[in-house]
């Protein structure tokens, strides 16, 4: 494994929000979907590149559970800055769907929405939602492939596959320009699956550069997008102080996950996962965001940074961090 400098290009910066619950007020979850729309706002006047949303169900770690149907409205809410899904969890919807709202955001957007989709996991959103475990284990290929077919371009679209079987219909509306697809990958499996494909990864926060290229290592592929907690604040001690109680809490709720097979919880110790995320991203002064960034940017080689601000769970630091990072953080990362 290498991990000589990689980067041809400065990556653009953006924010990755997961619509995080922090309160316990009566519209906690209400509130938590506006507050994430005015950090995607915030970050177009603060001078990010763009904002990826996350989607989540039936558990209080994210209240989003569409991330297009979110990433639509942030689109309608700004002019400049790329809006996308990181990721929409494919099992758990009908390709043909997902690509017709791809195609619509990326027409009236003048192309500024990139579509992230995921595998997901064997949760019981396979089961309310009808698709079966099938769709988790076996049918993700079919769905990336029929999705792709979509957005290709082509004025028909029929199936013949292991899960989608449908005569030739129109596509409408027909993208001019196939919308970007990028998938999130944790598994060696589903990056040789993307790979074949040639689509770019999305790659998460549970993971450090070296780990991170280790996958990428495996096949030539386009750049990345990598995920990043970071938070900015004076010294390393205040930021890490600040955010440590609201991350340990805010990640042990993926412990509310339910496997389609009736168990729970994480099977990690939230505490000991929150003090690893700390020890792996930007959180800390802006010397110590700027050079975590720079390392993860020339070992991944990555296309974009997305960071994932949140877990100071106050509305108003939230706020204070995203304008911090970009006035101190952002002009360093941009230089390549």
């Amino acid at each position: 494994m290498s991990l000589s400098r990689r980067v041809t290009a400065a990556p653009a910066i953006d924010l990755f929000l997961l619509a995080g619950v922090f309160s316990g007020e009566e519209d906690a979850h209400g509130d938590a979907l506006r507050t994430t729309v005015e950090y995607a706002v915030a970050a177009e006047e603060a001078g990010f590149d763009g904002v990826w949303l996350a989607e989540h169900h039936f558990l209080t770690y994210g209240a989003c559970p569409s991330a297009v149907t979110l990433a639509a409205h942030v689109l309608g809410r700004t002019r400049r800055i790329t809006v996308g899904t990181a990721a929409a969890v494919l099992p758990t919807r009908h390709p043909v769907a997902l690509a017709e709202e791809t195609a619509l955001l990326a027409a009236v957007s003048g192309n500024r929405f990139e579509l992230g989709v995921g595998r997901g996991g064997p949760w019981v959103d396979l089961e309310v939602f009808g698709t079966g475990l099938s769709r988790f284990t076996d049918g993700f290929a079919d769905d990336l492939d029929l999705l792709r077919e979509w957005l290709s371009g082509a004025p028909a679209v029929g199936a013949d596959g292991p899960v989608h079987r449908f005569r030739p219909v129109p596509v409408v509306p027909r993208p001019p320009t196939p919308p970007r697809i990028r998938v999130a990958a944790t598994s060696p499996d589903t990056v040789d699956l993307a790979a074949a494909r040639g689509l770019p990864l999305l790659l998460g926060m549970q993971a450090s550069p070296e780990e991170h290229r280790v996958l990428l290592d495996r096949h030539p592929a386009p750049r990345p997008a990598v995920a990043h907690l970071a938070y900015v604040a004076d010294t390393v001690d205040e930021a890490r102080d600040t955010i440590m109680p609201t991350l340990t809490e805010w990640v042990g709720r993926t412990g509310e996950y339910v496997r389609i097979d009736g168990s729970t919880g994480s099977g990690r110790d939230p505490a000991a996962y929150a003090r690893r995320l700390l020890d792996l991203h930007p959180v800390g002064d802006p010397r110590l965001c700027v050079e975590r960034l720079r390392h993860s940017a020339e070992v991944t080689g990555a296309e974009r940074l997305l960071l994932a601000v949140e877990a100071a769970g106050d509305r108003t630091r939230v706020l204070e961090s995203i304008q911090r990072l970009a006035a101190e953080v952002l002009p360093a990362l941009h230089t390549p």
